[in-house]
């Protein structure tokens, strides 16, 4: 699990029938943590102005919440939480 810190940025999909709502997830960056799973956002629509979003929930597996809004971490940066994890496993058995 990724941890969130204020700062960082995640893809954004806002709910069924929202007017951003596109093929594509939106930019955000995050304002606020609540918690691991609950964050507040800046949003980035697909014109370029930004917008708050409180409480989003910040989907760290495969499932998402079916019509609801989330965000989630980009595939590149689930990678690289990858990556660091390995290399831990491996310097933790030297």
């Amino acid at each position: 699990m990724i941890k969130p810190t204020v700062g960082r940025v995640v893809w954004y999909t806002p709910g069924m029938g929202h007017p951003w709502r596109e093929d594509a997830p939106l930019a955000a960056i995050v304002a606020k943590v609540h918690n691991d799973t609950l964050v507040n956002l800046m949003v980035i629509d697909s014109a370029g102005n930004p917008h708050g979003r409180p409480g989003v929930e910040l989907c760290h597996g495969e499932t998402r919440p079916s019509g609801a809004e989330y965000c989630e971490w980009m595939p590149y940066q689930k990678g690289q939480a990858a990556k660091t994890e390995e290399l831990e496993k491996k310097a933790a058995n030297i």
